[in-house]
Parts: C-alpha cells; sequence; structure tokens
C-alpha cells in the first residue's frame, strides 16, 4: 500500500522524524530551569564549594561591571573647588557622564524617540556590581574600619570619591546647640553610649544601641551559603545609614522578581525622617516604624521569609524595639543651612547672584519645585518620570534595564552630602543630575542655568 508517493513504512518513518524534531524543538524552548521566587533552602554543598563557585566567576563579572561603568562615566577625581560636605569632605564635580557622538547643547535638538533609537541616553538604570549575585555591599572606607562587612564574592564598584563622608556630621533635632554630635567618629556598638548618654532618655539610647546592633541577613551570617570567610552575626542599621545618614552601600530592592528586574538601591539618608511620610524608595510605606519593621523582615532577606527563618531573622517587637528605634531616627536632623531663611528660601544678603538664579530657576524655569518644594524641598509624594522613554529595555551584566515606575520624592535639603544621585545611584553628581532631569523633562536649560541649579541645590 502507498501513500502518495512514499510507502505506508517510509511515511510512518517520516513522521515519527517529524514527530522527534517538535519534541527537540519543543524542549529548546524551554528554560533550562524553573524560575522561582524562592531560594534553596535545604543546602546540598559546603561553604567551601559555594566560595569557589563564587570566586571562580567573580574576576569576569568585575571586569564586565568596570568595562561598563568605564564606558558611561569618567570615574576621575573631580572636586567642586572650596565647596564642602557638612563633614568636611570634597563634593565630586560633573557632569560624569561620557557622551556618544552628540554634546549636552546637541541633545536639545533630539526628540525622546530619536535619543532612543539612537541609544545616546547617558544615564541608563545602573546594574549591581554582581547582578545576578545581588546582596548588600559595603564600601572599601567602611570594611577598612569594620571588617566583618568585607564579602569575598564581589569588590564595590564606585569610587570613594563619589560617595558620603565616612563618618557623617549628626545633628539632633532636640540639641542644635551641639551642632555635629559624631565629630568625626563612626557611631558603632562600641561608642554609642560614650557619645550620646546624657543626651538622649533612656528610650532612644535603647533605640540607638538597636540601630548599631547586628542581626542576621542574606550575605552576612552564620550558614554556609554566607558571602563572608567567617561566620557573622549580621548587620547593622547604621553599617548602611552610618551616623544616621547613608555612605553609599547599595543592595537589590527585595520585592521584585525574577532577578534581573530587580532594582540597585542606593542607601538614602535618615535625615529628616521626622518630615517625612512615604519610605522606602518604591514601597509607600505609611511610617517609619512600618520602614523599620520591612527592613528587618524584608529587605534584609530579599523579602524570602523562608530563608530568613533559615538564617536567623530577628523579628522586632513593635512596642518597645520598633518604636524606639523610630523614636532616635526621629531625631536626625538635617545639617544646618546657613543662607536659608525660616520658610527654607535663600536670604539674599547670605546667598551669592548665582545662587539666588538658581533657585529663581528651581521655581521657574526647572519646574524642580513643583516635587520639591520649600522647607523640606519634597512633596512628600511619588512620581513616574518615565525615564524609559529615552532607552531600550535590554539586559545590561544580568540587569534588564526596565521601566523604573513611581519613585519617592527625596527630600533635597543637605543633597549636597548625598552622592550618588537617584535611587539607583546613576547620576554620580548634582552635575549629572541636573542633565538628567533636563534631558527627562526637555527643559533645554542653557550652560550657565545649569551651573546655577547646582550653586542653589549646594546651598539647602
Amino acid at each position: 500500500m502507498r501513500t502518495g508517493k512514499y510507502s505506508r513504512f517510509a511515511w510512518v518513518g517520516i513522521c515519527t522524524l517529524l514527530a522527534a524534531a517538535a519534541g527537540r524543538a519543543a524542549d529548546a524552548t524551554q528554560p533550562e530551569k524553573v524560575v522561582s521566587s524562592y531560594g534553596p533552602i535545604n543546602q546540598d554543598v559546603t561553604f567551601d564549594q559555594i566560595k569557589a563557585a563564587r570566586m571562580a566567576v567573580k574576576a569576569a563579572r568585575a571586569q564586565e561591571h568596570m568595562a561598563l561603568l568605564n564606558a558611561r562615566y569618567d570615574l576621575s577625581k573631580q572636586p567642586a573647588g572650596k565647596d564642602l560636605m557638612s563633614g568636611g569632605k570634597a563634593i565630586p564635580a560633573g557632569p560624569t557622564a561620557r557622551l556618544q557622538g552628540v554634546t549636552w547643547e546637541q541633545f536639545d535638538k533630539l526628540t525622546p524617540e530619536q535619543i532612543k533609537a539612537q541609544g545616546l541616553f547617558p544615564y541608563k538604570p545602573l546594574p549591581f556590581a554582581d547582578h545576578a549575585e545581588g546582596g548588600m555591599l559595603f564600601p572599601p572606607m567602611i570594611t577598612n574600619l569594620l571588617p566583618r562587612l568585607a564579602r569575598f564574592d564581589v569588590d564595590f564598584d564606585l569610587p570613594e570619591h563619589f560617595l558620603p563622608d565616612p563618618a557623617p556630621a549628626v545633628y539632633l533635632t532636640t540639641r542644635p546647640d551641639l551642632g555635629d554630635v559624631a565629630k568625626g567618629r563612626l557611631i558603632t556598638i562600641d561608642n554609642y553610649y560614650e557619645i550620646f548618654n546624657g543626651l538622649l532618655n533612656p528610650k532612644q539610647l535603647e533605640g540607638l544601641r538597636l540601630l548599631v546592633t547586628q542581626f542576621p541577613q542574606q550575605q552576612f551570617n552564620a550558614t554556609e551559603d554566607r558571602r563572608t570567610d567567617r561566620p557573622s552575626l549580621g548587620v547593622t542599621c547604621f553599617d548602611c545609614h552610618a551616623n544616621g545618614h547613608a555612605n553609599g552601600a547599595n543592595h537589590l530592592v527585595g520585592d521584585i522578581r525574577p532577578q534581573e528586574f530587580r532594582h540597585r538601591i542606593e542607601t538614602p539618608s535618615l535625615r529628616g525622617v521626622n518630615i517625612q511620610r512615604l519610605f522606602g524608595s518604591q514601597r509607600a510605606l505609611k511610617t517609619v516604624e512600618d520602614f523599620t519593621e520591612f527592613e528587618q523582615r524584608g529587605a534584609y532577606f530579599d523579602g524570602d521569609h523562608c530563608m530568613a527563618a533559615k538564617k536567623g531573622v530577628n523579628v522586632l517587637e513593635r512596642g518597645s524595639q520598633v518604636h524606639f528605634m523610630a523614636e532616635f531616627m526621629a531625631l536626625l536632623d538635617f545639617p544646618p543651612a546657613p543662607k536659608l531663611d525660616i520658610y527654607g528660601a535663600l536670604d539674599p544678603s547670605k546667598a551669592s547672584a548665582g545662587e539666588l538664579r538658581g533657585e529663581s530657576l528651581f521655581n521657574g524655569k526647572a519646574r524642580c519645585s513643583a516635587c520639591h518644594p520649600a522647607p523640606y524641598y519634597t512633596d512628600n509624594s511619588m512620581h513616574d518620570l518615565k525615564a524609559e522613554r529615552f532607552y531600550k529595555q535590554e539586559m545590561a551584566n544580568g540587569m534588564m534595564m526596565a521601566r523604573d515606575g513611581s519613585i519617592k520624592t527625596f527630600p533635597l535639603r543637605g543633597i549636597k552630602d548625598s552622592p550618588p544621585y537617584l535611587h539607583d545611584g546613576r547620576c554620580l553628581t548634582l552635575e549629572d543630575t541636573v542633565e538628567y532631569f533636563n534631558l527627562i523633562q526637555q527643559l533645554r536649560l542653557s550652560r550657565d542655568e545649569k551651573k546655577d541649579l547646582v550653586s542653589f541645590m549646594r546651598s539647602l
């Protein structure tokens, strides 16, 4: 019997081959492994095996990441003249972004669609130093002082001159007469009592003690899958929020999956939390107490409560621990701004001509005050800048450069003390930040106008 020009047996054979090929094609479309929201709880490899595997990829991933940074930025040290942070460190100057065949002025003639199509946008989302791995990462200026925070598998990526003061100044809302209470000292469990005893009531002092107490965290703990050579008691709140401010430490947000869509997040300052009504760059938590609990239960363990149980999560008690910690945080004040009057505006008798021009731009043409009104320069809201209008969604060193969505409006008081800028640190200086918003808002500011805006923000 024949079917067309093929015998029945030949036809069966062809169908079998086609079915097999279709099966192989179907298999090829399947992922190599199932992507899960959960991490491995029952580890089946030893610490030495985990470390060896991580060290095997460390150099290549670091080289790839530094190539990306050097392609995007000029990382050389360029201090901003006589201007200093409130703790005395030089302020970094910019812009640092490397432009590809276009000048800042030529951007004014391009539409967002043209910038996107040509791949010209200089401030794309910034990946973590090893985005596929993630975790908390601390700069050398901190790990040199606190060696327990050094990871064996990932090195910090940004130069120190783009980071805040390693021991930031501390100002108290209750004792403004004291000025900087820290006086160049990094506050830790070893010295907090000596520095603050007599300045705080017992409840506030206990809150501070908890803020400088180590608690287990995803990479810093006693389990075999830690990222420290020795078992660790964990990290403290003030390890990232140094002296209640920030130190450039960063990690990946804990509430986004899968891994490549997670955002790098720079540690924000805790200064002025008493006037803030939203907490977390995208979470819109309503109180600092909620934020404190979230950090311990969520951010410390990448939002994985199963992993948290394995590694020893510290469940804070709301009435006697969270409340005490929040009460101390509410005392952290912005640094003094002697050129501002009681309304948060510049005093014309104290400000320079450039600062005054910058203030006028801030409140006028640049439309900064639409989201950052005086006196604290925040509207306590969230906004979506739709930056994805300017760049393509594509992979960059293990991170998908997707849309950012709505981001909290952070206060600009004391902003000169807080580089790098934006939620992921993609703008290394205030000059970069002005260039970013000039593009995003399509303001078409002149070079002199940008300079004046920076001068004004340094006075806040």
